[in-house]
């Protein structure tokens, strides 16, 4: 059994041509799914995911229906992918998705003064949390840590 970011199987919905300009790598054209996750590191399954819950939409669809992605969408999918280990949940990647979107002013609709003072205070809220989540993190590394020379210790006793 495969993992979600080791199945790079491709959906056979999703082959076809390189993106428009030969991928977004190549002079930041569109890219297809299978660049989309080799450049991220991720699978072709987690990103259909992400698209069935609205994280991540592809940018646009060839004339064929296959997704097509921008570096923008890459930039998001990376955010998805750093909180995930922090332990977020789809609903908090969605919030801050949400937050990162009105502050680089591409949600859609104009935003005030007073709405990046919002969405400021809101990421700022994210950072503490993530900022926490790591301190948590850096913890359950020391314990590993002292398990493994613990295990060690007990090996280099042994016979």
């Amino acid at each position: 059994m495969t993992t979600p970011d080791t199945d790079l199987t491709p959906d056979p919905d999703d082959l076809g041509t390189p993106g428009l300009s030969g991928g977004a790598g190549a002079g930041g054209g569109t890219m297809h799914i299978g660049e989309l996750a080799e450049r991220a590191g991720m699978s072709l399954r987690t990103i259909r995911h992400y698209d069935e819950v609205g994280l991540l939409v592809p940018s646009g669809r060839t004339a064929g229906g296959f997704r097509t992605y921008t570096d923008q969408d890459l930039d998001r999918l990376l955010v998805i992918r750093r909180m995930k280990p922090l332990g977020f949940s789809l609903d908090e990647m969605a919030d801050l998705l949400t937050v990162v979107d009105g502050l680089r002013g591409s949600a859609g609709e104009p935003t005030t003064d007073g709405d990046r003072g919002l969405l400021a205070a809101r990421l700022d809220s994210f950072i503490e949390d993530a900022q926490a989540r790591h301190e948590g993190l850096l913890e359950r590394v020391a314990m590993a840590e002292e398990f493994l020379g613990t295990l060690q210790t007990l090996r280099a006793s042994a016979p």
